[in-house]
């Protein structure tokens, strides 16, 4: 393995999707800022992470409060680092009918999905730009292409961040700064237990859940290719090309059936 002696910034890190993110780029050569809440969980991933012989540095924020996200920025120029690839990955659902759900709750969820993640992004932006390089990994989700009754915020969240995405990259393109969006489906992480999603009928059969290894490894060779986005496993290309072909609403009724409680009727 060859030693890039460049940064790679990535939020939620600790597990998941993130977590098999850092762990591809570890494995490459690049050195990490991993991001996350917990201490211990951070420290835990870093001491596994530096087997690979790069260094990593280890940041708690909360990134439900955007001044949190300017002061992991902040910190980072302190110490005269600039990382060369973002990543943002940390997000949150919800599950349940809009009118039962908790407002606090989804406040937080559009902080940590859209706002927190708008913010690292054009702080990372303004910093790259005279450096003339740069790479973004935004992670959207099928979610981003279709209405999603039982989960409407965070579907929300993600077509806001597939739209944006494709946005920035259409704007940053003679720039040297390239935005990839990931989109993966359903995938075995600790996702739908922290938006209480376990008995939505998405989860009755476990075989139907991707393995993060395999979105991030999708994720990871569509950022170092420059690609502008990827649809993880086949499923969810079909998945994406039926939902092209119906209406707004079909696509709404077909996921609410896919996604409501087992034992709702």
């Amino acid at each position: 393995m060859e030693r890039k002696n460049q940064y790679v910034l990535i939020t939620g890190a600790t597990s998941g999707i993130g977590y098999e993110l850092a762990k591809l780029f570890a494995k490459s050569g690049y050195d990490l800022v991993i991001v996350a809440r917990n201490h211990e969980d951070l420290n835990n991933k870093a001491e596994e992470f530096r087997k690979y012989g790069v260094n990593v540095i280890c940041i708690s924020k909360n990134l439900f409060l955007p001044d949190e996200v300017y002061s992991l920025y902040s910190e980072l120029q302190q110490n005269g680092i600039s990382p060369e690839i973002l990543v943002n990955d940390a997000g949150q659902g919800v599950f349940g009918k809009f009118q039962d759900t908790d407002i606090h709750r989804e406040v937080d969820i559009v902080n940590l999905n859209i706002v927190s993640v708008i913010i690292l992004t054009k702080l990372f932006i303004k910093d790259r730009l005279p450096k003339g390089s740069g790479k973004v990994l935004n992670l959207a989700s099928i979610a981003s292409k279709a209405p999603g009754p039982w989960h409407s915020v965070y579907h929300g969240t993600k077509a806001f961040v597939l739209s944006w995405s494709e946005a920035i990259r259409e704007e940053l393109k003679e720039t040297g700064i390239t935005v990839t969006a990931l989109l993966p489906g359903p995938t075995d992480t600790d996702f739908f237990n922290k938006a209480d999603m376990n008995d939505s009928k998405i989860l009755q059969d476990k075989d139907n859940l991707a393995s993060p290894e395999e979105v991030a490894i999708d994720g990871f060779n569509a950022l170092m290719n420059g690609d502008d986005k990827v649809i993880s496993g086949i499923k969810n290309k079909l998945n994406a090309a039926m939902i092209n072909l119906t209406t707004d609403s079909m696509a709404a009724h077909r996921m609410g059936e896919m996604q409501k409680p087992v034992t709702e009727k």
